[in-house]
């Protein structure tokens, strides 16, 4: 309907790039929390009003068979129900006259067509013409239609704030130094100009593209670039905005800011995706549209027929307003909301957060899914993989040794070594004059004896002896392998390696089964690609991608003509996550991920992506039954309404045509309901 796809349009961009991005974009650009609340006051206000109109209304006395008429009691009626007309039918009205613009009539055309003629005859008969009023029917047409829509629009979540997450990343200020004497002071980002000289302090978020005129660091692109492991960034070498300095101090000379950066380019393409985007009628829309076709058409086909027939005038226009209003399907308008509600549940609380309905729906028709390696199909985080010993030491004393030395540093390989240590249950040592040596390894002492964690390139230069056809054979599978040294002799080696996640494997096996090419795209180089893909049993690898080329990459799998789902957790996701057909992004991954993709698995788990798959066709299995259920009502009642009986003598009042009408409502909802996981 209308308003699934309205964005927050009033992005309050903060920080550095608040001129460049202040322009936001539009999507029907509704407040949408607003809107949900406008539907609820409305439905509940129009509710409450509706109690005494029925009370009122003449056919529901029949119906009871009570007579509580009073003198004036129609003017009465005709107050209640203009108020519910104008103040409940008014989202339908607008939504109607803004279709009939867009020339595509749908759902609020139908609504607003059977209100305005509902209400339209109903005033007549007040103030003389011939005939029954139906104004007990437009209050309750009007507050379904409210209901429907405040339960659907409540369950689709609408805004995507993806921009402003992406500009999150920015940090607000930069430590610039002053050339002539070398002080430090903190400058808003707006204020750098190419050229400045900016400290980035550990720990901190590199605040611009730049250069690195001196220090040493690891820095963590991972959310930027999708490699996994720290890179080793020294003077010559190049840094991106928003990536997160680990260890050392680093002095840069910014080379791009505002809108040139990389960070910002992505916030571009992200934008484009999104707005590429087509905003897919659902079914009811469609169903809606013709139904409206239908109404028209049987109505005037019904006046013209009475009339031949030698009727008088005002008896052939009941008859045409009665086929009207009966065309308007109160199911017709729960028939998806309530399924939509339903499914939402269910899948929030299977951990899956369905942000973009009409793409989650077309999820039963996926050719492909695209796995980003990092952080989706392995953890994101190094583990020890082997331990290789000389043979005077266990594996449990080169754990023990390297943990000590480990204890004090924020690396990922010793948080790996750490974690491997708890795993086993090895106790560490305190550790005593603790130092890096920056690019080679650290050094302490543990237990009064000079304990090092060094790289291969340590080992090397000082020409120890250790076993090199082991470690080719790690080297070869892409793990990282760190020697550890007590008292400068080697006492074994450790390989580490991003883990791969067990769930990734079943997820695999599922799709495979399924006939759903499992595609693997990844930042990291081939070697590790391969090894990864080895292990999880998917043929198609794309390693070594660019950030920015990973939407292209899901481009070109789609223009085999298949429908592509993305899963990844990265910034450098996000315009992949907005190309595809489904975007997937896993929870523990950034909010600018989440933010951009349709679907957000909570627990971090590829097999989720199976069960969301089915989901989407159990849901939309229910979809088709209920509109069925709500167009087969129709189907039947329309002719009955038209009098096609009537030579035999039945007519089909509206207040049966009523009965009717509520029984297929409780049948959809009650549909709705036995959709299960």
């Amino acid at each position: 309907m209308e308003h699934e796809n309205h964005n927050h349009t009033n992005h309050q961009h903060h920080d550095s790039v608040e001129n460049e991005h202040s322009h936001g974009h539009h999507h029907g650009g509704h407040d949408h929390s607003h809107m949900v609340d406008d539907f609820k006051k409305r439905f509940f206000i129009s509710i409450v009003i509706t109690i005494p109109i029925l009370a009122l209304s003449p056919m529901i006395q029949g119906f009871l068979g009570v007579d509580w008429r009073f003198p004036f009691d129609y003017y009465i009626l005709f107050a209640l129900s203009t108020f519910v007309f104008f103040y409940g039918g008014w989202p339908f009205i607008t939504g109607a006259i803004d279709e009939l613009k867009d020339r595509s009539p749908g759902m609020m055309t139908l609504i607003g067509l059977a209100i305005v003629v509902a209400y339209g005859y109903s005033t007549l008969t007040v103030f003389g013409w011939e005939g029954k009023d139906f104004f007990w029917e437009l209050a309750t047409l009007i507050d379904i239609m409210l209901l429907g829509h405040w339960v659907e629009m409540r369950s689709v979540m609408g805004a995507s704030n993806a921009l402003e997450q992406l500009v999150k990343l920015m940090p607000n200020e930069a430590h610039k130094i002053d050339e002539n004497n070398d002080n430090v002071q903190d400058v808003p980002l707006a204020n750098l100009v190419n050229g400045d000289y900016v400290l980035v302090k550990p720990g901190e978020k590199v605040p611009v593209d730049g250069l690195i005129i001196e220090g040493k660091s690891a820095v963590d692109e991972s959310l930027l670039t999708g490699e996994s492991v720290p890179i080793e960034k020294s003077k010559g070498d190049e840094v991106i905005g928003g990536s997160v300095n680990k260890e050392g101090s680093l002095t840069v000379q910014v080379e791009k800011t505002g809108e040139d950066s990389f960070l910002s380019q992505v916030v571009t393409m992200v934008k484009e995706a999104q707005e590429s985007k087509s905003k897919t009628q659902d079914l009811t829309n469609r169903a809606a549209k013709w139904l409206f076709y239908l109404a028209l058409f049987a109505g005037f086909v019904t006046l013209v027929i009475w009339l031949l027939l030698g009727y008088p005038f005002d008896v052939a226009i009941e008859r045409m307003v009665t086929v009207m209003v009966i065309t308007c399907p109160h199911a017709l308008g729960l028939a998806a909301p309530l399924v939509v509600a339903v499914s939402t549940s269910i899948s929030a609380k299977k951990g899956l957060l369905i942000r973009n309905r009409a793409n989650f729906e077309g999820a039963r028709n996926l050719n492909a899914v695209v796995f980003d390696k990092t952080g989706t199909l392995t953890r994101g985080e190094f583990g020890v993989t082997d331990i290789v010993t000389n043979d005077s030491h266990q594996e449990e004393d080169v754990i023990a040794y390297a943990a000590s030395i480990e204890q004090h540093s924020e690396h990922p390989i010793a948080t790996g070594i750490i974690q491997a240590a708890k795993d086993k249950q090895i106790t560490w040592s305190k550790v005593a004059d603790f130092e890096s040596i920056t690019g080679k390894g650290i050094q302490g002492t543990v237990d009064g004896k000079v304990v090092n964690v060094v790289s291969p390139k340590y080992v090397q230069e000082k020409q120890f002896k250790y076993d090199k056809e082991v470690f080719e054979q790690l080297s070869e599978e892409v793990k990282t392998v760190v020697f550890v040294l007590v008292n400068e002799s080697i006492i074994g080696m450790i390989a580490l390696a991003d883990m791969i996640r067990e769930t990734a494997k079943e997820a695999v096996a599922s799709l495979n089964k399924q006939g759903i090419h499992p595609i693997m795209l990844t930042g990291d180089n081939q070697k590790v690609a391969n090894w990864v893909a080895d292990q999880l049993g998917i043929d198609e690898v794309y390693a070594e991608v660019m950030p920015d080329d990973k939407a292209n990459q899901v481009k070109k799998i789609r223009q085999k003509g298949w429908k592509v789902a993305m899963t990844g957790d990265g910034v450098n996701d996000a315009p992949a996550l907005a190309t595809a057909d489904l975007g997937i992004a896993i929870g523990a991954g950034t909010d600018v991920a989440m933010e951009t993709a349709d679907v957000v698995l909570v627990r971090s788990n590829p097999n989720d992506v199976v069960a969301l798959m089915d989901l989407s066709q159990k849901t939309y299995r229910k979809m088709v039954q209920n509109l069925w259920w709500a167009a087969g009502y129709n189907i039947f009642s329309i002719p009955l309404a038209a009098g096609i009986l009537a030579p035999i003598g039945i007519i089909l009042s509206p207040a049966v045509g009523a009965v009717l009408m509520s029984l297929s409502t409780i049948i959809v909802a009650i549909n709705a309901k036995l959709l299960k996981a």
